[in-house]
């Protein structure tokens, strides 16, 4: 079945799957389901879609078949079984997992007669419609360039080359300063909060200061591509400065494992300057 078809068929329907298939819907896709528990392929089939009775069916309908699933091992649970109506598809696994996990499976797929696509989902949550929504891929550039219109419905797309593991490199990248930054928040708030003040009186500030953030991120590439910022007496001020955020969280009886976290950073960075007679960066100590 040609992509000019307007028709594909999604595979897994948690709450990234479902507004996937609401998406398709909303830009006059035809969407065929499957999902392992049965009551959300209904869901969606009051909707609009077409629930297929079983995984196979669901490959049958469809050239472009896109995974929305919690990780690469699911992909295969549902796949081994119907590997048989691989033969022909593009797979578009949208699912997040590590990039070595992604080229396997990659590799796996072609083995069964199918083209792969990678690809990770940044979004607000399952808000693929925030504006600030988009969908790294990658894999073969004929491949996301034949599927790329009936794809669009689900995001704007940024395809970032050949590799079938650079999507979740970049991907996984941003979460991992996604995560400690949510984690921080939660600690800064807390703080606020336990010190008998208002949180909606701090939330301006803490908007207002990640304005400089793009600033730090652009500096600190720069430096990080020539081994990392490095400067000893920094290194101890950034240490002193971790010491103080500890004592404001835990003086209030908040968790601060996060800064003591940050803390062993900044003084193993400290301790391996001494020890090699030059500043060491942090960057440098992580990149191994």
């Amino acid at each position: 079945m040609s992509a000019t078809q307007r028709s594909v068929t999604v595979l897994g329907l948690g709450p990234m799957g479902q507004a996937m298939v609401r998406a398709f819907l909303k830009a006059g896709v035809a969407v065929t389901v499957w999902n392992r528990s049965p009551e959300k392929a209904e869901a969606m089939a009051e909707l609009g879609a077409t629930r297929a009775a079983t995984a196979a069916a669901a490959l049958d309908a469809n050239e472009l078949v896109v995974l929305s699933l919690t990780h690469y091992d699911a992909m295969y649970t549902v796949l081994e079984p119907a590997a048989d109506h691989l033969r022909g598809k593009v797979i578009a696994n949208l699912s997040s997992d590590s990039p070595e996990h992604a080229r396997r499976g990659a590799a796996w797929v072609r083995a069964h007669g199918a083209e792969f696509l990678s690809g990770g989902v940044m979004s607000a949550g399952d808000n693929i419609e925030h504006p600030a929504s988009y969908i790294f891929y990658s894999g073969p550039r004929e491949a996301f360039d034949a599927h790329a219109e009936l794809l669009l419905p689900l995001s704007p797309q940024e395809y970032l080359g050949a590799d079938d593991g650079l999507a979740q490199v970049f991907y996984q990248g941003l979460l991992t300063i996604f995560h400690p930054w949510l984690l921080a928040f939660d600690q800064a708030t807390a703080m606020i909060e336990r010190s008998g003040h208002d949180i909606a009186q701090f939330v301006p500030f803490a908007v207002r200061s990640n304005a400089a953030f793009p600033y730090f991120m652009e500096q600190f590439a720069l430096e990080n591509q020539q081994g990392g910022w490095a400067d000893v007496p920094g290194l101890r001020m950034m240490d002193a400065g971790a010491q103080h955020i500890i004592e404001a969280s835990e003086e209030v009886g908040v968790d601060a494992t996060l800064s003591h976290t940050a803390q062993a950073f900044w003084r193993k960075a400290v301790a391996a300057s001494a020890d090699a007679g030059r500043a060491v960066s942090t960057y440098e100590l992580m990149r191994g």
